[in-house]
């Protein structure tokens, strides 16, 4: 696999790498300036050079994958008799080697309904680079074709009682509310409130709103709980199509995010 195609799969799978790029070269080397190599914990694809270059490349990269560090770093080398902890390589030059790590670590967000919107809101959110899941209590509402290509991951999660499928995501995921069934919303938004994550948005009108909060009160949930709420989802301005409220809700979406810096 070259580099290039390493680096895109690596991303679109949230898998930390470093990219190393022979930046110079002086005199003799097995490498032209701007040879690229991407090294993860257990594999390398793509060549710098070969031999005590490239071992010692690689032995780097991992040292600052192992750290988590982010920070790109230089890194110099003699190619003469004297050898290195790998071995000698008699090219007789001098190599510089630019490391960057990319940590693509990807914040989660979970779409509680398959439906118009729910559809609509992978196909916008599907251009970042997310792991989203979609969750619905209809198996058929679920088996649409994916919006091809996508740089977010997707799982979907055919879920009869759609507040369960809450056990299963991660710490921080951010959460968007918007089944075809009020009492669905209900459910999930009063387990969602009990748990460890992002934010929470919900689908619907005020007066919707007004008697959740009034039912979520009575179950037990603080005025701190509900504040964590944001309804109504999405901008109104920019109409009621799917699509429209689709990119309103990307939109508040992305003020909470904190997406990875890379190449894609």
């Amino acid at each position: 696999m070259s580099w290039l195609a390493a680096a895109a799969e690596l991303a679109r799978a949230g898998t930390p790498f470093v990219l190393v790029t022979l930046a110079r070269v002086r005199g003799h080397a097995p490498r032209r300036a701007g040879s690229k190599m991407v090294v993860t914990a257990r594999e390398a694809h793509g060549s710098v050079g070969g031999g005590n270059l490239e071992a010692t490349a690689t032995a780097r990269a991992r040292e600052l994958l192992a750290s988590g560090a982010r920070d790109p770093e230089l890194l110099s080398l003699p190619l003469g008799p004297q050898g290195g902890a790998h071995g000698v390589q008699c090219c007789g030059g001098e190599v510089t080697l630019l490391l960057e790590p990319f940590a693509l670590a990807r914040p989660s967000v979970a779409l509680f309904g398959a439906g118009h919107v729910g559809w609509a809101l992978v196909q916008v959110l599907g251009t970042l680079p997310l792991n989203l899941h979609l969750i619905d209590s209809r198996a058929s509402a679920l088996a649409r074709p994916l919006p091809s290509p996508l740089a977010a991951t997707l799982t979907r999660h055919h879920a009869p009682v759609p507040e369960s499928a809450l056990a299963a995501l991660p710490a921080g995921t951010h959460l968007l509310i918007l089944t075809h069934d009020h009492a669905e919303d209900l459910a999930v938004l009063e387990r969602a409130l009990r748990g460890p994550f992002g934010m929470v948005g919900l689908i619907g009108s005020a007066s919707k709103w007004a008697h959740f909060r009034r039912e979520l009160a009575r179950q037990g949930l603080s005025e701190t709980d509900l504040a964590r709420v944001v309804t109504p989802i999405g901008d109104p301005e920019l109409g009621k199509s799917p699509p429209a409220i689709a990119i309103g809700v990307a939109a508040q979406l992305l003020s909470v995010l904190e997406l990875p810096e890379g190449l894609f």
